[in-house]
């Protein structure tokens, strides 16, 4: 008797982690008291890129086509961190829906959002009567980080990349999955406001967002499946078919 001496401690880690950044817990703070109230440092009117991030390029491709076909090669920002997925749907569906990254087992599968993950998705999906050949479905950083956290000073160079894939796409509106992407994206958390459309700004124009929770936090917090359906409700209601 006893407790379990097989538990892989690295992915429950990883996974632990995951859930604590979903559900908008992304800081740290040191255990040495602090001025919480003093005013903040200046900070330089221009930062040079941190070590090992590759800038976006001032001329990013102009088509859909060829944006697609780099995002997921050698000089993407984010190329290198492991098996990079593409975007994968109907761009002409008028529904753009992005998530942070890949899932663990995405890169085996060949796919976003695979596993039970992805089983939810597709259900949630099948409720507002779409399919995943009835979206575009994309994803903030197109390659899963080893931590599965995308780090700090990567999120400026992967929004810019965000900003001008939408703009390619034009969606009639953007479906934002989960905090990590929320926060970035459209400046918010799913959890911390109510439901309403946001307006996600790009370079040919702006769309109608709405932010909502990830499939992977909707499993740990069955709970939130009814936030998730008003969210799921909004997003479709005078879109059409």
């Amino acid at each position: 008797m006893g407790a379990d001496q097989h538990i892989d401690w690295a992915s429950a880690a990883a996974s632990a982690l995951e859930w604590w950044q979903d559900a908008g817990v992304d800081t740290l703070v040191d255990e040495a008291p602090r001025n919480w109230l003093a005013p903040p440092e200046a900070r330089p009117a221009a930062a040079a890129p941190a070590a090992g991030v590759d800038p976006v390029p001032a001329a990013l491709p102009a088509t859909l086509t060829e944006f697609e076909a780099w995002r997921i090669g050698a000089d993407a920002p984010d190329a290198g961190w492991g098996v990079p997925i593409a975007p994968q749907g109907a761009a002409a569906s008028g529904l753009m829906i992005v998530v942070d990254m890949p899932e663990r087992d995405d890169g085996r599968a060949g796919t976003l959002l695979s596993g039970d993950v992805g089983r939810l998705f597709d259900r949630m999906l099948a409720a507002i009567g779409r399919d995943r050949q009835s979206v575009y479905l994309a994803s903030f950083a197109v390659a899963r980080p080893a931590s599965g956290r995308i780090a700090p000073e990567m999120t400026a160079p992967l929004a810019d990349l965000a900003r001008h894939h939408v703009a390619l796409v034009r969606p009639r509106r953007l479906l934002v999955m989960g905090d990590a992407a929320n926060r970035v994206l459209l400046g918010t958390s799913a959890a911390a406001s109510p439901p309403l459309l946001h307006v996600f700004k790009h370079d040919a124009g702006q769309t109608e967002a709405v932010a909502t929770f990830h499939p992977r936090f909707l499993l740990d917090q069955p709970a939130q499946k009814a936030r998730a359906w008003r969210d799921l409700q909004m997003l479709i209601e005078g879109m059409g078919a």
